[in-house]
């Protein structure tokens, strides 16, 4: 199996996805004349309520149910493994992948809280199945679309998060992985058996504090290592065009040596980790309470900004710096512990990022459970909610215990599976998107 999906992500990631994400990516930024300039608008109507609106919960907590679920260990073992296996241009693809995601990101968001409907308990669910049934006139695209969510919150959100909590806390302090992935799956089930009520309660007081915290640590590494900043500035961009130009001296030894490589592995992990294109973060969008679309969809918009241009970025640039300044310290390192190799460089710098790594993958499988619930919800009915939470649950512990490569080599399958009628989607109804304007 494992095999399968290697060769299966080397053929889409090698040239299909990173043309076909970018071509929309460019496509909408140019449509919206750089919506992305609007992104300190959409910081502060992230933090103002619109308290005149419809919705189930506020905009900031639909945001940071978003970040939740991208804000996870793509931030820190994705771009670990982006820039051992794509080199440190990876860490280009991936900025300049959340950059022009921002744009996909709002149209996709726009769409969401555009065709969203309201349930008759009261709450709303929305997101790219409604846009493709009502939008589209195309309901056999929209249960495909929810069948991919659905086995991506088993991978993407579950099993690559509880892999990753497990995994850390054995190696770290010694615990059990059996006995972690069952006390993990107890307590991420106590909160997603509330709901989306639930979920944005507790979202909107870990994101901030986690997020903080991280950020915080990575920068004082950087000041550490000012002297290498802009030698891995430099390095960074120029291995991006011209890996084979830089020498293996000044990159510490990485194993990716082309373009094509830095670009798959930069612009997979760059979805991956914001899901600009996936379609995901219009799921809870679809629940804010929002005065018009336009106004959710900026807001919704800055979860990329935040998770791939400021949280990627500073973590690939810790690692590069780190590399630079200690060209032997990735020895006995696998390509997934690049960022625990730089983190180590400060006092209780493993345990720091032990922690951060435990609370941004709790996050994330909080926030995707979400996702797949909608997905259930769209396919079998609100009745069959808690059939999946009790699944998701399982699933859990099961993933908790998988090995960490086939579940990475999963994720990028399943991750090109759902963005794929996401993108059609946005393509066919890129008329019914109008770009922001001062809602």
């Amino acid at each position: 199996m494992l095999s399968i999906l290697t060769s299966l992500n080397q053929f889409i990631w090698g040239i299909p996805m990173p043309i076909l994400l970018f071509s929309v990516h460019i496509y909408f930024t140019l449509r919206f004349k750089g919506i992305q300039k609007h992104i300190g608008k959409a910081i502060r109507l992230s933090v103002r309520p619109d308290k005149s609106s419809k919705g189930d919960i506020s905009g900031f907590a639909a945001l940071s149910a978003t970040l939740a679920a991208t804000i996870g260990t793509g931030n820190i073992v994705g771009v670990s493994t982006a820039v051992a296996l794509g080199g440190p241009g990876a860490i280009f693809w991936c900025w300049l992948t959340g950059i022009l995601g921002m744009a996909t990101s709002y149209a996709e968001c726009f769409l969401g809280v555009l065709f969203r409907k309201k349930n008759p308990n009261g709450t709303y669910s929305g997101g790219p199945m409604y846009a493709m049934e009502y939008g589209m006139n195309k309901k056999w695209l929209a249960k495909i679309f929810c069948l991919f969510t659905l086995i991506a919150s088993y991978g993407v959100g579950c099993s690559t998060q509880a892999r990753a909590v497990t995994e850390t806390l054995n190696t770290l302090w010694g615990f059990p992985e059996p006995v972690v992935g069952m006390v993990l799956a107890i307590l991420v089930g106590m909160v997603i058996v509330g709901g989306i009520r639930s979920i944005g309660k507790i979202c909107t007081k870990l994101v901030p504090s986690m997020a903080f915290f991280y950020l915080f640590s990575c920068i004082n590494i950087l000041v550490i290592n000012r002297a290498y900043l802009l030698t891995a500035l430099e390095v960074i961009i120029r291995s991006a065009f011209l890996p084979s130009k830089i020498p293996a001296a000044v990159t510490g030894g990485f194993i990716g040596g082309s373009f094509k490589i830095a670009t798959r592995y930069g612009i997979a992990r760059g979805l991956f980790t914001n899901e600009a294109g996936l379609g995901s973060a219009a799921i809870t969008a679809a629940g804010a309470k929002t005065s018009h679309p336009s106004r959710q969809a900026l807001i919704s918009m800055s979860a990329t900004f935040w998770d791939t241009v400021v949280m990627c970025a500073i973590t690939g640039l810790v690692i590069v710096t780190n590399l630079l300044k200690n060209p032997t310290s990735l020895e006995g390192y696998s390509f997934a512990e690049y960022t625990t190799a730089a983190f180590e460089t400060i006092p209780f710098g493993q345990n720091i990022l032990g922690i951060s790594l435990i609370a941004f993958a709790v996050a994330t499988l909080i926030g995707w459970s979400f996702f797949g619930e909608k997905a259930v919800e769209y396919l079998f009915g609100i009745s069959s909610i808690k059939t999946y939470r009790l699944c998701y649950i399982v699933m859990i512990y099961v993933g908790s215990i998988m090995s960490l490569t086939l579940v990475w080599e999963l994720t990028d399958f399943v991750n090109a599976l759902m963005a794929l009628p996401n993108l059609i989607c946005l393509l066919s109804l890129r008329k019914l998107i109008k770009a922001y304007n001062g809602y």
